[in-house]
C-alpha cells in the first residue's frame, strides 16, 4: 500500500485552484495563531494566566489559538499588549 504523507498530498491539492485559493486565504490567520502561541510560550504563560492579564476568558483564548474563534480587533490588541508584541499587517 502506497500511503502519501501530508506534504505530498498537499502538493497535489495545491494544483486545484479552488483549494489553493482557500489555503492561501487561511495563511494570515494561521500565522497570527502561531505568533500568539509562540509569544505566550516565550513568556511562559498559561492560557489561564493570559486570561487574567487581558480580561479575555481562557476559553476564548483557547478558541483563538485553535482557530475556531474570530477575535475582535479589541481582543487582539489586548493580547498583543499583554504579550508585549506588535500587531503587524503585511
Amino acid at each position: 500500500m502506497n500511503e502519501k504523507n501530508f506534504r505530498e498530498t498537499l502538493a497535489e491539492c495545491m494544483n486545484n485552484p479552488k483549494f489553493k485559493k482557500e489555503w492561501d486565504a487561511s495563511e494570515p490567520k494561521y500565522q497570527l495563531i502561531c505568533s500568539l502561541i509562540k509569544a505566550r510560550a516565550e513568556k511562559k504563560l498559561t492560557q489561564q494566566q493570559l486570561a487574567k492579564l487581558t480580561g479575555i476568558t481562557q476559553s476564548d483564548i483557547s478558541k483563538i489559538e485553535n482557530g475556531t474563534a474570530n477575535p475582535s480587533m479589541n481582543k487582539l490588541l489586548k493580547l498583543a499588549y499583554a504579550l508585549n508584541v506588535k500587531l503587524q499587517f503585511v
